[in-house]
């Protein structure tokens, strides 16, 4: 018989079906047996009747066995029905079993409270957690609405190396790689480089992949590997223009995620944020005065904004413009890497901006420096020798117009949303200082 998913057995009322899933749970209730069974498309409550053939197998089952079930799709009686559940008013009177794979014994019931280096620990199984899933069919959501906007705006795809001769940070944070020769390569801590090159191809790019940075940091917003969302377009007018794109962006994401995610927002407790029409902007300097003002900190001549400065810009935020995000405009030159521009009408700062959603930046980006003797001016402003760039800046030798773009981290952006208190719980399989999928330690 040929398989019917779970979340078709709606319209099969009546009629003999084949499901193929996951035992979730087993309850013994008398000499009935039931099971809530599932599979990717949702799950349905089956139960063995005393009589049934299939008892004896029925007995032999356990949580996480993989079946294939035949049986009847009945109605359940009014006085049964779970609304709001789905399948609720149907019930799978199971008339054979057959067991394709056996689970052996569970470490902890799967939807048993777990301390998060214990979730980490046994993450092929935690996984399975109905919000695991929730969390990352969300990200899947958030990754194809990113693409969908971008390519409906006219940006082009392309796929950034991950094994560079140099950092495009010029930060020294990188993990060497030996490569051919005797050379030594990096593992990229940005399509940086890459981005502005293909500039002059496509105009209007983006990239998604992994990304790595090796400081040694032990946080709940880090990783050492995590999952990079740019973008880079050409013949802006300044950094503004970025600001504007990104804010319609997230309107499609949240847009997106309001038509596909409204069950697993309901499961984690969190909400689908509005994006205002205009996201409330400040520079750098102007935040810090606000927080002198409002609450007496004062870090008026800091380069850059701490954790606690970001929080409370959110709440603040929140509270007169009703956003959950802020942008920060015009760090200074001597905090953002060697190809951002410098404004003219601000000396000393930047055409570069962060943006901050709910207590964290998960945006950084900005104008970037486009002509050549600029650029190299950056570069040894930085202490960086022009001459390890040669193949990027080609580039400019041979015009490149005036362009930004920006960098976002999709775990970051997926805590976030779902307001999980570790970016970790976001990171399919996260690597940092402590594991790399194990613990280092161990």
């Amino acid at each position: 018989m040929e398989r019917t998913l779970i979340g078709e057995l709606g319209a099969k009322v009546g009629g003999e079906v084949c499901i193929k899933g996951w035992v979730s749970v087993r309850r013994d209730q008398g000499k009935m047996v039931f099971f809530d069974l599932r599979d990717r498309s949702g799950s349905v409550q089956g139960v063995v009747l005393p009589a049934s053939t299939a008892m004896e197998i029925a007995k032999t089952l356990r949580t996480q066995f993989v079946v294939a079930v035949t049986g009847v799709v009945n109605k359940r009686p009014d006085k049964n029905i779970n609304t709001g559940v789905q399948n609720g008013d149907i019930e799978l009177e199971i008339k054979g079993i057959e067991v394709l794979a056996e689970s052996r014994d569970l470490p902890f019931e799967l939807e048993a409270e777990t301390n998060i280096d214990t979730y980490l620990d046994y993450l092929p199984y935690t996984l399975r957690r109905e919000k695991g899933r929730a969390t990352f069919k969300v990200q899947a959501e958030i990754i194809k609405a990113y693409r969908a906007f971008l390519n409906g705006k006219g940006f082009t795809e392309f796929q950034a190396p991950r094994l560079i001769g140099d950092d495009a940070e010029g930060s020294g944070e990188v993990f060497e790689v030996k490569y051919l020769y005797d050379k030594t390569a990096h593992l990229a801590t940005s399509p940086q480089l890459y981005k502005q090159i293909m500039v002059g191809v496509f105009e209007r790019v983006f990239t998604t992949g992994n990304v790595f940075r090796a400081e040694k940091h032990s946080t709940t917003r880090h990783l050492n590997e995590y999952t990079s969302i740019d973008i880079e377009m050409g013949f802006i007018k300044d950094h503004t223009d970025i600001m504007v794109m990104e804010t319609a962006l997230l309107h499609s994401i949240t847009d997106h995620l309001r038509k596909t995610c409204e069950k697993e927002f309901a499961l984690m407790g969190s909400d689908i944020p509005v994006v205002p029409e205009k996201i409330p902007a400040m520079k750098l300097r102007e935040a810090q005065e606000l927080i002198f003002k409002e609450t007496g900190k004062d870090s008026r001549t800091e380069p850059d904004l701490e954790p606690e400065d970001e929080r409370w810009l959110c709440e603040w935020a929140k509270r007169e413009d009703n956003s959950d995000f802020v942008f920060v405009t015009h760090y200074p030159v001597s905090k953002r890497p060697f190809y951002t521009m410098e404004d003219s009408g601000d000396v000393g700062f930047t055409k570069s901006f962060d943006l901050l959603f709910r207590g964290v930046e998960i945006t950084t980006g900005g104008q970037r420096r486009h002509e050549y003797d600029n650029l190299v001016a950056g570069a040894r402003m930085k202490g960086l020798n022009p001459d390890n760039f040669s193949f990027y800046l080609q580039a400019f030798k041979y015009g490149i117009p005036p362009h930004g773009g920006w960098g976002m981290g999709l775990e970051r952006l997926t805590a976030k949303f779902l307001g999980l208190p570790n970016v970790k719980e976001a990171a399919l399989f996260p690597r940092d200082i402590n594991r790399i999928d194990t613990l280092l330690s161990n």
